[in-house]
């Protein structure tokens, strides 16, 4: 059975259109939503989502990624494939960085811009729900073992985005907020290797001027105590034990962190 995933920032209603279309075209096919909470218009928040996600979804998966401020507007449309041969994922969702962060990490990334219209929705494009008319049944085709150059044009000048952009200055590291999970733990950009070339566990950070145990998880401190450790996810991760990090920490996505190794 193939399987398309679906991150968007709809909350409901919508995301039951996608899965029409989808189920139309392929009916056998597994839809898994990865979630529809995403911010509205948060770009690097759904990039992140995706990011996380795809080293453990089976090869040929899809994933439908609709986080579309530029929704009909002059932005393209695009299809990605990416992974080993044999064992590739493919991507369907906006020219807008979205995508790049999870296909880059699976390698061999390639890049096509979707201007077939024969793929889209026969009713016809609206212009304003790309994510039902056009990204909806390209991914449901591609989910049945179309070959992606069938989209159309291979494409190098897309829209990049990236979670590399922390630095070192002396004893801080500085980085950025890329998700806040429903629990309040904030999640930033500043890679695990980064952070334990400095501090190791049991040890004491300084995280926007306030003091938190660096420690393995979250019951390692006092409940409501804060805390800085590596998330699941790979990266410095700020949480509250039984609490809300980004509420304590006033910290949201894209927010600056400047951790500084004591």
């Amino acid at each position: 059975m193939s399987i398309i995933s679906l991150t968007t920032d709809f909350g409901d209603l919508y995301p039951a259109a996608m899965k029409a279309v989808i189920l139309g075209i392929n009916p056998n096919v597994q839809i898994i939503d990865v979630t529809h909470s995403i911010r509205q218009g948060g770009i690097r928040e759904g990039a992140f989502a995706l990011y996380s996600l795809v080293p453990y979804f089976p090869a040929k998966s899809v994933h439908v990624g609709v986080v579309d401020p530029g929704v009909g507007t002059l932005r393209r449309a695009l299809a990605l494939k990416a992974g080993p041969e044999g064992e590739e994922q493919f991507f369907v969702g906006p020219d807008n960085g979205l995508m790049i962060p999870a296909a880059r990490s699976l390698g061999d990334m390639e890049v096509y811009e979707i201007t077939n219209k024969e793929l889209m929705l026969r009713s016809g494009v609206s212009a304003t729900f790309h994510g039902r008319d056009i990204f909806a049944p390209v991914g449901a085709r591609l989910s049945k073992g179309m070959p992606i150059e069938t989209v159309g044009p291979k494409i190098s000048d897309f829209v990049d985005l990236d979670f590399e952009n922390f630095g070192i200055d002396g004893q801080f590291l500085v980085g950025e907020v890329v998700y806040a999970d429903s629990f309040g733990n904030v999640i930033t950009n500043i890679p695990e290797a980064a952070v334990l070339k400095f501090r190791n566990f049991g040890s004491q950070v300084e995280v926007n001027g306030r003091k938190v145990s660096f420690v393995q998880t979250y019951g390692f401190v006092k409940q409501g105590d804060a805390l800085a450790l590596i998330g699941s996810h790979g990266f410095l991760e700020l949480a509250v034990n039984k609490g809300n990090a980004a509420l304590q920490f006033g910290l949201k996505n894209g927010d600056p962190v400047a951790v500084k190794v004591l």
